[in-house]
């Protein structure tokens, strides 16, 4: 009797969560509490900087608790008066990452700039920061109480004439709608035809993937356009540095492709501009680069021949959560995912239940689990293009560096497409030779490990380049966080 009482108490407890009046507890405004994180592997701190009002909230009304159980870390939002949970988003970090790279394993600190976008509150928060400890578990790690009439509050007019906005998807009110923003990196004033051109073009890629395709009407793509005093972006590889609105950088963490900023605070001046759930930087480049973050933002190089499959490869981590699926490339972390810890993202498995296996019910007929699959051979292949890639990457950067004739650097960039492309060609035939091509499964190497991880089908877009579907699982994943903004 007494376990039932619990049971529909706990029900109960989850169901008043789950269904927050809004109007209750929130202005339909937004509020950026922007915060300095700071730390290492070793240790971590988290310091207030500064706290804005502006615009509508761009977010649902209805689901204000994120039940999606994603991300290394939360943000929780408390009612200071009742102590009640009234707000909560999960999230990851580039903090997260330099914590898990060489130096931040150390114990060299770094700082990062951050946000938290919550709805305007009537009252007195308090602001917490959980993280999710070695087993997974969520540990309070932060709290602050935060009083909305704070004279200290900025409240500055969005305004900025040098900024144009585009609406290239516009479906309605933004409290039921998926916003989406897509900032300008890298173009300058005379490149602006530029930027709206290829803003349509990868709205155009964006609406010719599942599930996007058919969810077409539950979204809302904006273009927010400001103007860079040079065109481009970081190579530092290269010794090559422009000035950019969001400085983006290559060699993000030492990763020679990995394409990120660190400026926060101008990434989100920025896309304040217009209500919006997730963050897209449209870099203004020909070299294959970007990457992206849990619930914070992705960014993509928009002239190279993978540039469709980084724009819905890096989405599916910033929105979804999504890990990436390959393992025989470089990365900048060091024991990201552990085989001994189920990982929380949805996609990968380190199978420690395999009768229970996190996509059990999409599972094909009869699959043997772990799933055996022919990849002895792809290994080979796989790490002998590495190594080779390595080899020209260095050397195109190098040319560079040297400022060679440009000939000389385009014919080395010329090359290293075609055979990047070949090898790309390669792994699609190989892998779709598989007696196992199209089931659902465990199959072995995910999440950087070729050992102890496993993914749900051979191929993805989270796996391999290409212009190639979701697998069934990251598909329903997807799915899920749509109806998490739209229900």
């Amino acid at each position: 009797m007494r376990k039932i009482f619990l049971l529909v108490v706990l029900c109960t407890v989850s169901f008043a969560q789950s269904n927050i009046k809004f109007d209750d507890y929130f202005f339909d405004e937004t509020m950026r509490i922007d915060y300095f994180h700071i730390g290492s592997a070793k240790s971590e701190q988290f310091t207030i900087d500064k706290i804005y009002r502006y615009g509508i909230w761009a977010g649902s009304i209805n689901n204000l608790i994120d039940n999606l159980n994603n991300g290394k870390y939360y943000h929780k939002i408390y009612d200071a008066s009742s102590g009640k949970l009234i707000y909560s988003k999960g999230y990851d970090t580039f903090f997260g990452e330099y914590a898990s790279s060489e130096k931040g394993v150390k114990g060299i600190e770094k700082s990062y700039h951050e946000s938290a976008i919550i709805p305007f509150p009537k009252s007195n928060i308090i602001f917490a920061i959980e993280k999710r400890d070695e087993s997974n578990k969520m540990n309070e790690i932060f709290r602050t109480e935060i009083d909305p009439t704070s004279i200290y509050i900025i409240k500055d007019k969005i305004v900025d004439s040098s900024v144009e906005i585009f609406k290239p998807v516009y479906n309605g009110n933004p409290h039921n709608k998926v916003d989406i923003v897509i900032l300008a990196e890298g173009y300058t004033m005379e490149e602006r035809g530029k930027f709206e051109s290829d803003l349509n073009r990868f709205v155009g890629y964006f609406f010719e993937q599942e599930p996007y395709k058919s969810h077409k009407s539950h979204f809302n793509i904006y273009g927010v356009f400001k103007p860079s005093e040079e065109s481009g972006t970081d190579l530092p590889g290269a010794d090559i540095f422009v000035k950019t609105v969001l400085n983006t950088t290559f060699w993000s963490l030492g990763s020679e492709r990995y394409l990120m900023t660190e400026d926060n605070k101008s990434m989100r001046d920025l896309a304040a501009f217009v209500p919006y759930d997730a963050i897209y930087i449209q870099v203004n480049h020909p070299r294959y680069g970007g990457g992206g973050i849990y619930n914070q933002f992705c960014t993509y190089t928009t002239d190279n021949q993978f540039a469709k499959y980084l724009f819905i490869h890096e989405f599916g981590h910033s929105f979804t959560g999504l890990a990436d699926e390959y393992y025989t490339s470089d990365v900048a972390y060091t024991d990201f995912y552990k085989p001994t810890i189920e990982p929380i993202e949805p996609n990968i498995t380190a199978l420690l239940d395999p009768k229970n296996i996190k996509w059990k019910k999409f599972l094909s007929e009869g699959i043997e689990i772990p799933t055996p699959w022919e990849k002895e051979e792809f290994d080979k292949m796989s790490y002998e293009w590495l190594k080779e890639r390595n080899r020209l990457n260095n050397y195109i950067a190098e040319l560079k560096k040297n400022r060679a004739p440009e000939e000389q650097i385009k014919a080395a960039e010329e090359e290293y497409a075609i055979k990047d492309k070949l090898q790309s060609e390669k792994v699609d035939k190989y892998l779709m030779n598989s007696k196992y091509w199209g089931k659902v499964g465990a199959f072995e190497g995910a999440g950087y490990l070729p050992k102890g991880l496993y993914r749900p089908m051979l191929d993805c877009i989270m796996f391999s380049k290409g212009d190639k579907p979701f697998c069934k699982v990251c598909e329903e994943a997807i799915k899920e966080v749509i109806n998490s903004y739209t229900d």
